[in-house]
């Protein structure tokens, strides 16, 4: 058993026998703690601000995402021209910069609705070139053998720190209570102080950044940046691998994959719960993403669980629509999160080990674009399906989320790839 313990551990945390990735991988996990408190703590206080409005938890997201669906295709161009050091010491000085205004003006007692929304837009513009930027570093730090395990990785950095920062808001924020409210939690100052710990966690990630080798990346020449562009859109069109993936991961981000909204909005709304079962159901759902970033990081075939994760997320969610109360939406979280992480670490390994490295920027561009950009308009599809007043109400709406995922999951259940391309070999370019 102790061997097969070791031989487990081995496996799974693979890629962190390299320094400069393990280096990498250490900051993102302090900072992305932060972020997950400033994440959770900006949801709360729009609705508080609101009065509990999905619709307007919805529009902020849409804010957050929208620079995504805007700006993805022209940032993977910018990502394969420009040293990746220059544009991810950028984007997260001006995330850090959206951290001190969300802050300070919570602390003060004049944030508002539209300042919020306003820095939502703001950090999302930074994010869309952040996230593809981050993606397409594990390249640069593992081999090719290891990079599958590095993107499951990552991943578990990213859930982690979910279930660490979403767990930690309730104590933050009680504890922003006594030192910046007066002790009046009904005073959305209390809120400031996720954003002031967030800020701090910036410091860590950018000294690493400033400090990490990047080693050179051979490229292809480049032309104009709207042929830059067409390139890549050229090569995901004529590569079904890669194509069919994405158009999966697209379709349930319109769908189900919008936990930002369901989640609090659930918590708040539905269970009729406060800040302290808010993080404890958004720990819950990190935690499951958690364990599914594990056991696909243990896998030696990123594909393997591309369709039983999307299985497992669609099950579950039809499960928390059917859940009475906060206390076994936990477990069912849980389960969602696990389902969510095993479909995206496997969708995200398997562009990555098939895209050259010269439209790497551009291709994972592409990707955030249907996993992010695909959030403005979920987010709207989804909150509107839920909202109490709507038409369907919090349950039936959740459960016609998951009817259209299935169905996105059934149209290209065939189409899905089932083995990688050999080292040195690209995919077809036909059907």
């Amino acid at each position: 058993m102790l061997a097969r313990a070791d031989a487990w551990r081995a496996r799974t945390f693979s890629a962190l026998r390299h320094p400069h990735y393990r280096r990498f991988w250490s900051s993102q996990l302090l900072s992305l703690v932060g972020s997950w408190m400033q994440s959770t703590a900006q949801q709360y206080l729009v609705l508080e601000l609101s009065g509990g409005s999905s619709a307007a938890l919805g529009w902020v997201t849409v804010a957050q995402f929208m620079p995504s669906l805007l700006l993805s295709l022209f940032a993977g161009a910018v990502i394969d021209r420009l040293p990746r050091r220059r544009v991810l010491l950028t984007t997260q000085g001006v995330l850090m910069l959206t951290a001190v205004a969300l802050a300070v003006t919570t602390h003060l007692g004049v944030v508002t609705l539209p300042l919020v929304m306003l820095i939502a837009f703001v950090s999302g513009c930074a994010n869309a070139f952040d996230m593809p930027a981050r993606q397409s570093m594990v390249v640069d730090f593992v081999p090719r053998a290891d990079v599958s395990n590095a993107v499951a990785l990552n991943s578990l950095s990213f859930n982690v720190s979910r279930t660490l920062g979403q767990a930690l808001f309730g104590v933050v924020a009680a504890l922003g209570a006594s030192l910046l409210a007066g002790g009046d939690s009904s005073n959305v100052s209390h809120l400031a102080l996720p954003f002031y710990l967030n800020v701090v966690s910036f410091f860590v990630v950018l000294y690493v950044l400033a400090t990490l080798p990047f080693p050179p990346r051979e490229g292809a020449p480049h032309g104009s940046m709207l042929d830059d562009v067409r390139e890549g859109l050229r090569y995901v069109r004529r590569t079904p691998g890669v194509r069919n993936v994405m158009l999966l991961v697209g379709l349930l981000s319109l769908t189900v994959v919008n936990f930002n909204v369901i989640i609090p909005y659930y918590a708040r709304v539905v269970f009729g719960a406060r800040e302290a079962t808010f993080g404890l159901l958004s720990a819950a759902f990190g935690a499951g993403a958690m364990a599914g970033a594990l056991w696909q990081a243990s896998k030696p075939n990123p594909l393997r669980n591309l369709r039983v994760g999307a299985l497992i997320l669609l099950a579950s969610a039809t499960l928390l629509a059917l859940t009475p109360g906060p206390e076994l939406a936990v477990p069912v979280l849980a389960a969602c999160g696990f389902g969510m992480l095993s479909l995206l670490v496997s969708a995200n390994s398997s562009v990555q080990l098939t895209i050259p490295d010269h439209l790497r920027g551009r291709v994972m561009s592409l990707y955030s674009f249907v996993l992010v950009g695909m959030g403005p308009p979920g987010a709207l599809i989804s909150s509107g399906l839920i909202s109490k007043t709507g038409p369907l109400g919090p349950r039936v709406g959740l459960i016609a989320l998951v009817v259209l995922g299935a169905l996105s999951l059934l149209l290209l259940w065939t189409r899905l790839p089932r083995q990688l391309p050999a080292p040195g070999v690209r995919a077809a370019s036909g059907d």
